[in-house]
C-alpha cells in the first residue's frame, strides 16, 4: 500500500470506490453480512480467506477497509487490520504471532494494560517477558534470548514521554532476526513512521489522536502483509473487529489529523516552555524541549514534539491531588489526544496496577501528572493550570 502521496493527501483522498450514487463522502455500511450471486462465488470467498471480499463484518467491512487503507498508506505499510480498541490490537497481535515458549523483550515503560498482559496473561501460555531500560540502549541486545520472538516498545512512552531510538531498535531486531513492534499512538503517523526505521508492525489506539474528540474506541495494526495475514486469521476467528460505525468516524477524523496535530503540538510546546520556568514545577518533560534526555533522538525521528507534557510537581503526591482538585477548565479523565485538554495522575489511574517498585522502575513518581494538551486557546490552558498550581 506504499505510494508517493503525502500523508495529508492519503488521509483525505484514500477512499472507497464510489457506488452507483456517486457520493462524495463515503457512506456508512451498517450491514452484518454481504450477499453473493451464486453458490460458487460464495464458496470462493470463504476459500480465499482474505479481506478482499466482504463476507461478514466480523471479517471485514467497507468502512473498516477504508480506515485501514488510510492508516497503512500514511505509515507506509503493506496491509493492516482494525480492532475494537487499541488493547484489542495489541493483544491480538501477540496472540497471533507468539507460540508457547516464546519470549518478548519489551521496553520497561509501557502502558499499564500492556504491562498486565505481559505479567498476568501471557505467562498462562508459557510466554515470558523481560524488560529493558530505555536509558540503557546498549544493553538491549544482550537481553535477547534464543526464544525471543518480539521486541516491543512505545515511543514516546506513556506517560513519561521518553523517546526510544527507532533506528537503533531496528538494527538490533534485524541483526537478531526478531520482530520489532512499535506502539505509535502518542506520535500518530503524521509525526513519526516507525516502519521507516525497521519496525515490522505499528500499533495504534485510534481512540486517541486519530479520533481526536473522545467519541469512539478503536485500534489498528499495520505492517508487513505476511504478518497481517496471521493477525487477520486470528482476529477473524476470535472476533475483536472494529465496528463499521466507529471505522466510519475514524476515517473521517483522519481527514483533519494533520491540522489538529499541528495545533495540539504548538500548544503543547508553549505549555511545556511556560511550565519549565514555573516555581511550582520540579521537572518538565516534552520531547522538543532541549532539556529532554532524548531531545536529539526526538528531533531525528519526529517532525513535531507530540501532544503530551509530563510534569513533576513539587510536593509529590499531596501537591498532585491538590492540583487535580483545583482544576476548573481542563478535564480529569483517563483519555488523551482529545480536543479538550486532559490532566491525569498515572500512578492512581492508568498505571495503578503497577506496584511501587514497578512504578519507580518505569519512571512514574507519585507527583507525576500527564497533560494531554488540547485545542483550546493556549492562554486559557495556561491560566487554568497556573491557578491550580497556586491553589
Amino acid at each position: 500500500m506504499k505510494n508517493n502521496k503525502s500523508i495529508e493527501t492519503n488521509a483525505i483522498r484514500n477512499h472507497l470506490e464510489r457506488s452507483q450514487f456517486q457520493e462524495h463522502s463515503t457512506p456508512l455500511y451498517l450491514s452484518s453480512s454481504f450477499v453473493f450471486q451464486d453458490a460458487g462465488s460464495m464458496a470462493d470467498a470463504f476459500e480465499e480467506n482474505t479481506t478482499n471480499t466482504n463476507i461478514y463484518s466480523r471479517f471485514s467491512n467497507p468502512n473498516t477497509s477504508e480506515f485501514v487503507q488510510k492508516i497503512a498508506a500514511m505509515e507506509g505499510a503493506e496491509d493492516g487490520y482494525a480492532f475494537a480498541t487499541g488493547m484489542a490490537a495489541i493483544f491480538s497481535t501477540f496472540a497471533a504471532l507468539l507460540q508457547s515458549g516464546d519470549h518478548v523483550l519489551s521496553a520497561r515503560n509501557v502502558f499499564g494494560s500492556t504491562h498486565t498482559l505481559f505479567t498476568k496473561y501471557l505467562p498462562k501460555w508459557q510466554i515470558n517477558t523481560d524488560y529493558f531500560d530505555i536509558d540503557k540502549p546498549d544493553t538491549i541486545a544482550d537481553l535477547i534470548q534464543p526464544t525471543t520472538k518480539i521486541i516491543y516498545a512505545e515511543t514516546p512512552t506513556n506517560p513519561g514521554v521518553d523517546v526510544l531510538d527507532l533506528e537503533h531498535l531496528g538494527k538490533i531486531a534485524r541483526a537478531h532476526q526478531v520482530l520489532l513492534i512499535i506502539d505509535n499512538c502518542f506520535a500518530t503517523p503524521y509525526i513519526q513512521q516507525p516502519l521507516r526505521y525497521g519496525a515490522d508492525l505499528v500499533v495504534h489506539s485510534a481512540t486517541k489522536l486519530i479520533d481526536g474528540q473522545g467519541r469512539v474506541l478503536g485500534g489498528v495494526v499495520v505492517g508487513k502483509k505476511t504478518l497481517i495475514a496471521d493477525i487477520y486469521a486470528f482476529s477473524r476467528n476470535s472476533g475483536p473487529a472494529l465496528s463499521p460505525f466507529n471505522a466510519w468516524i475514524l476515517s473521517k477524523s483522519l481527514e483533519t489529523l494533520a491540522v489538529r496535530v499541528e495545533k495540539h503540538c504548538d500548544n503543547a510546546l508553549k505549555l511545556a516552555q511556560y511550565l519549565e520556568e514555573h516555581p511550582k514545577i520540579a521537572r518538565v518533560k516534552y520531547p522538543f524541549l532541549p532539556t529532554h534526555p532524548q531531545y536529539a533522538v526526538a528531533r531525528k525521528q519526529m517532525t513535531l514534539g507530540g501532544t503530551i507534557v509530563a510534569v513533576e510537581l513539587k510536593g509529590g503526591l499531596a501537591s498532585g491531588r491538590r492540583f487535580l482538585d483545583a482544576i476548573k477548565m481542563c478535564s480529569l479523565t483517563a483519555n488523551l489526544g482529545d480536543a479538550k485538554t486532559i490532566v491525569t495522575h498515572p500512578a492512581s489511574t492508568t498505571h495503578s496496577k503497577l506496584d511501587k517498585q514497578e512504578l519507580s522502575a518505569s519512571g512514574i513518581s507519585p507527583g507525576l501528572v500527564r497533560i494531554s494538551v488540547g485545542l483550546e486557546h493556549i492562554t486559557d490552558i495556561i491560566q487554568d493550570i497556573d491557578q491550580a498550581l497556586y491553589s
